[in-house]
């Protein structure tokens, strides 16, 4: 999912983080969605319906193509806004997707390997301070952090939203903590799988339920969800990351074309 080019005496590598929405996956999406499609041909009609342009009055006969979607703000790759998680962030409003600011959604990227937890298990600070030490970063203010699960390999099956590890509040905390807004992760949501919060719930420990997300309600914070291709930048750093989200009034949330981009020197 790479594209390479050279610019100004670069060389740069663009890579795909987002993933494709389409109609092969709506029979099992927990947030349905659906995409219908109108050709060049069935366009004609509309045009002449609208402007009285029959086919004699396009070339070959052919008008527009376009597409109507019906989906939720959390389908396909998408940032989650302070609002999502509750309606007040550190005792303040929440902010919506179109009071985000911009400078929160571009910044230097960071890819924490997770690959080793299990589906259900919890990624904690700990585990974060550990990967951090391994790959020999310190997080600074504005990273934008990338959990890799590699999760989104199972996108196209049933029950994918139940089958990745998920961070914990201590994670989450500490990170933000740190000075960052925006954490992302290749799997359905940031948190556990809501089956083994739900199951830990009910056998006593409510604190568990959407820990991570929740958070979100003392401190704000970005979340992106549903991205891929972590496993296809080349490093743990040295990459940024922009992650520009739809902007819809109001919204908890907005779908975004998320990319990572290095630049190297020619020749090295």
């Amino acid at each position: 999912m790479a594209e390479v080019f050279v610019h100004n005496g670069k060389r740069i590598t663009i890579i795909d983080l987002s993933q494709t929405l389409s109609n092969e996956t709506a029979s099992f999406e927990p947030l349905p969605h659906r995409i219908e499609y109108s050709n060049h041909v069935q366009s004609v009609k509309v045009a002449e319906r609208l402007f009285g342009l029959g086919a004699e009055y396009w070339p070959e006969g052919l008008a527009w193509a376009a597409e109507t979607v019906t989906l939720s703000t959390h389908s396909g790759t998408h940032v989650d806004a302070p609002y999502h998680y509750g309606p007040l962030s550190g005792g303040r409003p929440a902010r919506t997707m179109d009071q985000v600011p911009l400078r929160w959604c571009f910044g230097d990227g960071v890819v924490l390997n997770m690959t080793h937890k299990r589906r259900g298990e919890g990624i904690t600070a700990e585990d974060v301070q550990a990967e951090l030490q391994r790959i020999d970063y310190t997080i600074k203010p504005f990273d934008i952090v990338l959990v890799r699960t590699d999760t989104w390999k199972h996108f196209h099956k049933p029950g994918y939203d139940l089958m990745h590890p998920g961070l914990r509040r201590s994670a989450v905390e500490w990170l933000v903590n740190q000075g960052v807004k925006v954490i992302g992760i290749d799997a359905w949501g940031l948190d556990r799988p809501f089956d083994v919060m739900a199951e830990e719930a009910r056998r006593g420990d409510k604190s568990v339920v959407w820990e991570a997300h929740i958070f979100g309600r003392e401190q704000e914070y970005l979340q992106i969800e549903k991205l891929c291709h972590l496993d296809e930048i080349p490093v743990p750093f040295g990459f940024k990351v922009f992650a520009f989200p739809v902007k819809l009034k109001g919204a908890s949330g907005g779908w975004a074309r998320v990319v990572a981009i290095l630049e190297e020197e020619l020749g090295q």
